[in-house]
């Protein structure tokens, strides 16, 4: 449904920090936290997790799921397939 890192990046664009998400969400802070340190899909609470990602939605976020396309237009951002790394420098 939501990774961790969509709910970092999603929070990154908005310029809002937790505990206003967990504001907007109508959620506890610590939940927020949780969600954040996750690794990977979020879980837990269903109707919770519907909550964020409707408040991110009322926001200005649209969540892109793996393979989904965008036709909203707009600025975003998607994680593409971790590659080897690169590097920098001579």
């Amino acid at each position: 449904m939501i990774t961790s890192f969509q709910m970092r990046a999603a929070r990154a664009l908005l310029g809002i920090d937790q505990k206003t998400l967990a504001e907007l969400a109508g959620v506890s802070l610590p939940t927020i936290q949780r969600m954040e340190a996750s690794t990977g899909t979020v879980r837990g609470v269903v109707e919770t997790l519907i909550k964020v990602v409707d408040a991110l939605d009322g926001a200005g976020v649209e969540l892109i799921g793996e393979h989904a396309r965008s036709d909203d237009g707009g600025r975003g951002v998607r994680l593409k397939q971790p590659g080897p790394p690169r590097r920098t420098g001579g």
